[in-house]
């Protein structure tokens, strides 16, 4: 009988931050294993307002380190991933009953300096003039125009699943972890296929909780150990509604409660707008928008554009629950968005445990970084940080230049209609190439489901990217769902079922043999 190689590292969550620690791990030599209990990206990290910044409203509670590392961050992943990171400017309208002018210009000067980049254009005061293309309250004149990055926040988890699995992590969804506990030399972990049942155990030298809103859940209850963190669930929603304007720009809109809300160009069809702040109890993976929140987007939306928002315009909505550090705070958005990693050893200082709680969408791989640098003193063999300069994949654009790829996709594939192609390069940037192998025309794609969707690209998100139902494929890995019909959609879904099932049926054991444990060689199996 083969022996089943002990893993460095096993990874329980596939978020943003599971997926970062996976792919940092994988590409310093680590032997890496990522379990998720779900699809990649399936809760928080699929559900956030899209954007890579530094969080400009975190400098009234003083907090300029985590503000100036977002900043820093924010850079980095718009050279490494330039097809799904995106400039784009928002303009804050001037509202003389909550914050003074003179406050805001200080701010936005601030924010700039933190930055300290030539890439993005820098903040301004302008003039909201009363023209026919703006959306805006004639009473507004005046506010502030600065830049921060709008990304496809799904995506973002699956590039870097996919680099991690680019230097031989195993990716293992709809796998979860159910127990581990220390032995001797190593992690005891068992696990559960969440489709067929069955049950597994594997090993390892070094375990990462990186379960977002269940990771004091894990702690809890797969682990069964004391920890001195915890979480405060904090739910936050958006809306998204047929598109208020035709700029490309996006707004923030400072609310009387001094929260801010995002109205932001969405889909090309849609505006999205969001979030709301309220503590969540229960399971994340029910959360929902309630009544109260789409009023209250609805209300501040309509105090600053000239043709009110109501609710029944909404088309769709999510939720999400981020899983904050719980310092006490009454104020829901003064609570810290930092991050905490938590290191737990055993009696002889090894097998180690780290848990890790918080932290936000554009600081993940600096936080990622951090969670590898500080289990590198375990696995000499551990090379070097490197993430801050490869680019994701997908992300080796020429020169990074986001256009002149465009024009080498057009020149190449002249024959892939305009939107189509433009939704591939911003999808799956240079991985285009791979998307598109032995297709010579459009016939070669295969059936079209509507909106473009084609039989090639949803068996490339099968094969490649670990789909396995229809929802990982429209709301996650293409959003075409947000464009689709009721009755396209049931089509999609008949589909990918049976393309699963045949798929199960002709290889029953290496369909996903790349996304989890090699169960058949594995010493330890129930």
């Amino acid at each position: 009988m083969k022996i089943q190689p002990i893993y460095d590292l096993i990874v329980i969550g596939g978020g943003i931050n599971g997926a970062g620690i996976a792919a940092d791990a994988a590409g310093r030599g680590l032997a890496v294993l990522l379990c998720e209990q779900n699809d990649l990206a399936n809760a928080t990290s699929s559900a956030s307002s899209k954007l890579i910044h530094g969080g400009l409203r975190y400098l009234e509670y003083y907090d300029f380190s985590l503000v100036k590392s977002a900043l820093r961050e924010r850079k980095i992943l718009y050279k490494t991933a330039p097809h799904l990171v995106k400039p784009m400017r928002f303009v804050v309208p001037y509202v003389n009953t909550i914050r003074s002018f003179w406050f805001i210009r200080l701010g936005l000067y601030l924010y700039d300096l933190l930055g300290a980049s030539f890439i993005f254009k820098r903040s301004k005061a302008i003039s909201l003039k009363p023209t026919t293309d703006n959306p805006l309250k004639r009473t507004l004149r005046k506010g502030f125009i600065y830049t921060d990055c709008f990304v496809d926040d799904a995506r973002l988890v699956i590039s870097n699943a996919l680099r991690a699995k680019q230097y031989g992590a195993q990716i293992a969804t709809r796998v979860k972890c159910v127990k581990a506990q220390r032995m001797q030399d190593y992690w005891q972990v068992h696990l559960q296929d969440c489709l067929s049942n069955e049950h597994y155990v594997v090993k390892a030298k070094a375990l990462v909780n990186a379960a977002g809103p269940w990771v004091n859940a894990v702690i809890d209850n797969v682990l069964h150990l004391p920890s001195k963190n915890k979480i405060r669930l904090v739910k936050g929603s958006h809306i998204i509604v047929p598109k208020l304007h035709n700029r490309e720009q996006a707004y923030v809109l400072q609310h009387k409660d001094a929260r801010i809300v995002f109205v932001i160009p969405y889909l090309n069809q849609f505006s999205l707008i969001g979030t709301t702040d309220m503590d969540y109890q229960g399971n994340p993976a029910e959360v929902q928008i309630n009544h109260q929140e789409k009023e209250y987007l609805c209300d501040i939306v309509s105090e600053y554009f000239h043709h009110p928002l109501k609710s029944e315009q909404i088309v769709d909505a999510w939720s999400g629950v981020r899983p904050l550090l719980d310092d006490s705070s009454a104020n829901l958005s003064a609570i810290n968005r930092g991050y905490k990693i938590e290191v737990q050893l055993d009696d002889k200082k090894s097998l180690p445990l780290i848990n890790v709680f918080g932290g936000k969408l554009t600081t993940y791989r600096l936080l990622s970084e951090k969670v590898v640098d500080t289990l590198c003193p375990f696995f000499p063999q551990a090379k070097s940080a490197w993430t801050a300069k490869r680019a994701l994949p997908g992300g080796d654009l020429p020169e990074r230049d986001f256009r002149l790829f465009l024009e080498t996709l057009s020149q190449k594939y002249p024959w892939l209609p305009s939107f189509l192609l433009m939704r591939y390069a911003q999808t799956y940037g240079t991985l285009t190439y791979e998307l598109l192998t032995g297709v010579n025309c459009v016939d070669d794609l295969g059936r079209d489901f509507g909106h473009g969707l084609y039989e090639k690209e949803i068996k490339y998100l099968i094969e490649q990217e670990w789909a396995k139902t229809a929802d990982d494929i429209l709301l996650r890995r293409s959003k075409l769902g947000f464009l689709m019909t009721a009755d396209e959609k049931d089509k999609v879904r008949q589909w990918v079922d049976l393309t699963i099932n045949q798929l199960h049926r002709i290889e029953p054991s290496s369909h996903s043999g790349r996304n989890k444990p090699n169960h058949q060689t594995n010493e330890y199996r129930d």
